[in-house]
């Protein structure tokens, strides 16, 4: 008589539909961690024992489809920024805009304004949530709107874990698109900014993407500390108000302190380390000064 072994059954199957190449090229990428940023093609034939030259048309392979690049020197290879978007891709599918919906509707109430909150897609702020009070102020944003990173200040926030070169290679261009006087021109101008926010923690900005709208922004960070999203306060007029300015950004900052603390963030942990060639000595903006 035949005994059957339903975990044998189940194992077997397992077996059968599996694709070797794409498990192959989905263990590369978990080979990557942040202690081990890059890692060069013997090194992973090495350790999934496998030939160089399969290692080598795998790589190929998620390098066309943006999964993992060379770095400077060409002998090594490091995550891609598809990895980043699908992580966000995640974030966004498994909780975070039901983490972040309650938040920003309090934000709302509390200061009178529209509360956003946004991912970045690639060289794109994509709105996620956004919840807006009862006002005859007009807007054309939305869920689902894009909006350039670069030029925006919401962008700014997004892009604070890149480095220059990981800039340069989201911008291959050398002159970036122009919208209005304040978007920065070239990679290292936007680096700059970018930086600046960054060190700052959150931004204040006024009629920068549009003359007249305000935006107050700050980040929100995950378990590891890299920013996965930002939120921020859209105020209609060409200036916010003296007597404002400094509840606007405590209300933004304590609405992303707790997003990010319910995405695991603690803040007392050590920071991520500044992006690679960072610039020194950046002055940290002036909050009263025109952007």
């Amino acid at each position: 008589m035949t005994h059957l072994d339903p975990e044998r059954d189940t194992e077997r199957d397992s077996d059968r539909y599996t694709v070797p190449g794409l498990e192959r090229g989905l263990r590369i990428l978990l080979e990557f961690s942040r202690d081990e940023p890059t890692l060069t093609a013997p090194e992973l034939a090495r350790r999934l024992g496998v030939p160089r030259s399969t290692v080598f048309r795998l790589l190929v392979t998620l390098e066309n489809m943006g999964f993992v690049e060379r770095t400077p020197d060409g002998r090594s290879h490091r995550l891609g920024l598809a990895v980043l978007r699908l992580g966000f891709e995640y974030l966004a599918s498994l909780g975070i805009v039901e983490l972040g919906r309650p938040l920003l509707e309090g934000l709302r109430d509390a200061s009178g304004y529209s509360a956003s909150l946004v991912v970045r897609d690639a060289r794109e702020v994509v709105y996620l949530v956004r919840s807006a009070p009862r006002s005859p102020f007009a807007t054309t944003v939305s869920v689902g709107t894009r909006l350039p990173a670069h030029a925006t200040v919401l962008g700014h926030v997004l892009l604070g874990d890149l480095s220059l070169a990981a800039l340069r290679t989201l911008y291959p261009e050398s002159r970036l698109e122009h919208f209005t006087a304040h978007t920065p021109q070239t990679v290292q101008q936007l680096f700059e900014v970018v930086q600046r926010t960054r060190g700052q923690g959150w931004v204040l900005a006024e009629g920068y993407f549009e003359p007249q709208i305000c935006t107050v922004a700050a980040p929100v960070r995950e378990g590891s500390g890299h920013i996965v999203a930002a939120i921020g306060l859209t105020v209609p007029g060409p200036a916010i108000a003296d007597d404002q300015r400094e509840r606007l950004v405590a209300l933004v900052r304590g609405a992303t302190a707790e997003l990010s603390a319910r995405l695991n963030y603690r803040d007392d942990a050590p920071a991520p380390a500044s992006p690679a060639t960072a610039v020194s000595a950046v002055a940290r903006p002036d909050p009263r000064a025109r952007r």
